[in-house]
C-alpha cells in the first residue's frame, strides 16, 4: 500500500497557471487547487473564500475585511480572481484523472478573521457566523460542482481550512475593543456549525469521505471534528498531544484520513532531509501499531501553506516528501 503525499494550500509566487501545472504534475495523487496570496487583496484565503459566497457582502478595510450591506469592489474581484483560478485550472488539468482538491476557510475561520460592519470579529455574534457558515456551504457545493463539470475525470475532494480552530476553542479570539476575549466554543457549537457544511456538499453528490478539515493550531478537537461527519483531518505534528494520537488512531481505525503535516513551514525555505520527513511521521505512526492499513489511509503533508517560502525550495519540499512518503510507506508495511 501506498503513502500518498499533498500540499496544503498557498503557494509563493503569482503565477497561477505555473502553480497548478507544478501541483498537477507533481501531486499525481494529491493534486489541489493552490492559493497564491502574493497577487494580493483576494488570493489570500480569506479573500478567496469571501469571493466565493454569493449572500453575503464584504469589504476590506485597514483593519481587515468586514462585512457590508453589498459585494463591493474588491470582493468581486476576489470572486474574478477565483474565476480565472478554475479557468486556468480546466485548462491545465485536460485528460486528467486522478484525486483533486479545492480548498475553501472554514467556517469558525472566516468568522474569526471577518468584522461585523460596526467592528468586532463576526464569531462574537451568532446570526453573522449563522449567516456566513450558511453561505460558506453554498459557496462549498457550489465550487465543487463547478470544479467536477471543469474537470469531469477527477475525483474531487474539498478541504476548509481552520488555522484558528484551537485559539476558538480556547477563547483566545479578541473582541473589538481587545480588552476581552470571545467566550470559549465547546465541542457541540463547533460540530454545529461543521456538520450543516458536510450535509450540504453530500446532498450534492460529493462522498463524505473526500471532506477535510485541515489546521496547523493546537488542541483542534480531532473527535469532534470527526463527530461532525468530516472524512479526515489535517494536522501538524509539532501540535500533537497524547489525547491527539489517540484520536487519530481512532480516526484512521475508522476508515477516514489523516493528512500528517511532517514538514515544519515557520522558517521559509528551511529544507528538511528526507529521513527527517520520514522519522517524524513515524514517530507519530508506528507506537499505534495500526499496521500497514494505515498506509492507504495516510497523506504527507507541510505543516502550513508555504506562500512564505520561495518557488524552488517549495517546490523540493513536495519532492521530498514524496520520497519520505515511500520510506514512510515501507517501514508500515513490515
Amino acid at each position: 500500500m501506498t503513502v500518498r503525499h499533498s500540499g496544503v494550500g498557498s503557494w509563493p509566487g503569482q503565477d497561477a497557471a505555473a502553480a497548478v501545472r507544478l501541483t498537477l504534475g507533481e501531486l499525481p495523487d494529491g493534486a489541489y487547487l493552490p492559493e497564491l496570496p502574493a497577487r494580493g487583496p483576494g488570493s489570500d484565503m480569506i479573500g478567496r473564500a469571501l469571493g466565493a459566497l454569493a449572500e453575503v457582502g464584504a469589504d476590506l478595510q485597514p483593519s481587515g475585511w468586514r462585512l457590508t450591506e453589498g459585494r463591493s469592489l474588491l470582493q468581486r474581484r476576489a470572486h474574478a480572481t477565483l474565476r480565472d483560478d478554475l479557468d486556468i485550472l480546466e485548462e491545465q488539468a485536460q485528460g486528467f484523472a486522478g484525486a483533486l482538491r479545492v480548498t475553501l476557510t472554514g467556517p469558525l475561520t472566516l468568522a474569526a478573521s471577518v468584522e461585523l460592519p460596526r467592528g468586532g470579529a463576526a464569531l462574537g455574534d451568532p446570526g453573522a457566523t449563522r449567516d456566513l457558515r450558511d453561505a460558506l456551504a453554498e459557496a462549498s457545493a457550489g465550487l465543487v460542482r463547478d470544479v467536477a463539470r471543469r474537470v469531469p475525470g477527477a475525483v474531487i475532494g474539498l478541504q476548509w481550512d481552520e488555522p484558528l480552530l484551537g485559539a476558538i476553542r480556547s477563547g483566545a479570539v479578541r473582541t473589538a475593543s481587545g480588552l476581552r476575549r470571545l467566550p470559549a466554543w465547546g465541542g457541540q457549537e463547533v460540530i454545529g456549525h461543521l456538520r450543516p457544511l458536510v450535509d450540504r456538499v453530500v446532498a450534492g453528490g460529493l462522498d463524505p469521505a473526500r471532506t477535510l478539515v485541515h489546521s496547523c493550531s493546537s488542541s483542534i478537537g480531532i473527535d469532534d471534528l470527526v463527530a461532525a461527519g468530516i472524512g479526515g483531518v489535517g494536522v501538524d505534528v509539532d501540535t500533537l498531544t497524547a489525547t491527539d494520537l489517540d484520536a487519530i488512531a481512532g480516526l484512521l481505525e475508522g476508515g477516514r484520513a489523516l493528512h500528517l503535516g511532517v514538514a515544519p513551514t515557520a522558517v521559509a525555505d528551511a529544507l528538511p532531509t528526507v529521513d527527517a520527513l520520514a522519522r517524524r511521521a513515524l514517530r507519530v505512526l508506528q507506537p499505534l501499531e495500526l499496521g500497514p492499513v494505515v498506509a492507504e489511509r495516510l497523506v504527507l503533508t507541510p505543516a502550513c501553506g508555504l506562500a512564505g517560502w520561495t518557488e524552488r525550495p517549495a517546490t523540493v519540499l513536495l519532492r521530498r516528501l514524496g520520497s519520505a512518503a515511500a520510506i514512510v510507506g515501507e517501514e508500515l508495511a513490515r
